[in-house]
């Protein structure tokens, strides 16, 4: 039986692109002192509380031991059957808002499932997705989190992937809106990806993502978009984000969870011009 394949498209570039180098990779992550200090393992009787996650998708040199915060608190919170991994667009190819009905994503750790019937679901409830395979060949923002689960989960989960090339307030809401009310219910777990500030001084990264976290933090997603736009933030995930956030709340979400935060300044030295990267979790 035929099955469509997604081969990765930066296996080799933001992550290691053989198996055994990309195990090693993502154990280093974890064990780094910006990560969470060691390897986890998946609690069988989790408690299931979270709703969501936001992790960085830099190269994992950069960005990885905080992204890895996000997958630790992830599996000490339980086995998850189903997520949604939500990231913007980069490239401008494809449509704006776009997911994909079935087939697999490689990575050099094996082959994830699509889960066609929910991506059919989400698109019918929001009826602005589109099915465009386009959108996701070349972007990293979904692919780079792939690796982390199939480190952490093995094949044991499926997910749908929705790129953001249109990032505005309501389209953010309507999709978010129509991942919560498909949901509902399931065991499933929703990955916005998103780097923060580009390209500042640390100082200056450093208020402007603060601002954006403690917006997140109240879960208002009016805020968030009143100062990304506000105060010229280059966030380039914050559609996701929105989407995430309105989700959360139909899906029972009371509080957020500050993980990590931290740049690629703190990883190179270099302070000048720096990458903001904060992992958070939604929790019941």
């Amino acid at each position: 039986m035929y099955r469509k394949i997604r081969y990765p498209s930066q296996a080799g570039m933001f992550y290691a692109g053989t198996e055994e180098a990309l195990r090693r990779q993502i154990e280093e992550c974890f064990k780094h002192r910006f990560g969470p200090g060691e390897v986890p393992k998946v609690n069988e009787n989790g408690p299931r509380r979270i709703v969501g996650v936001i992790s960085p998708h830099a190269g994992y040199m950069y960005s990885g031991p905080v992204a890895a915060n996000a997958y630790y608190h992830l599996a000490l919170d339980g086995v998850v059957d189903l997520f949604v991994i939500l990231g913007p667009n980069h490239h401008g190819i494809g449509s704006g808002l776009a997911t994909v009905d079935g087939g697999v994503w490689r990575t050099p750790l094996g082959d994830v499932e699509v889960d066609g019937e929910t991506a059919r679901e989400i698109a019918r409830r929001s009826k602005i997705i589109d099915f465009d395979e386009s959108a996701h060949r070349y972007e990293h923002s979904i692919e780079v989190q792939i690796p982390f689960l199939q480190y952490v989960y093995g094949s044991s989960f499926k997910f749908v992937p929705i790129c953001f090339l249109m990032q505005d307030l309501e389209t953010s809401r309507e999709v978010g809106e129509a991942i919560g009310e498909s949901l509902y219910g399931r065991n499933a777990v929703i990955i916005a990806s998103t780097d923060l500030t580009h390209y500042e001084p640390q100082r200056r990264a450093h208020e402007k993502d603060r601002k954006v976290i403690d917006a997140i933090m109240k879960m208002d997603e009016e805020l968030l978009y009143s100062v990304i736009e506000s105060y010229n933030i280059s966030a380039c995930g914050y559609g996701p984000v929105i989407a995430l956030i309105t989700a959360a709340k139909k899906l029972n979400a009371k509080s957020v969870s500050v993980l990590s935060y931290k740049t690629s300044g703190d990883i190179t030295g270099d302070t000048s011009s720096v990458v903001g990267y904060a992992s958070l979790s939604f929790n019941k």
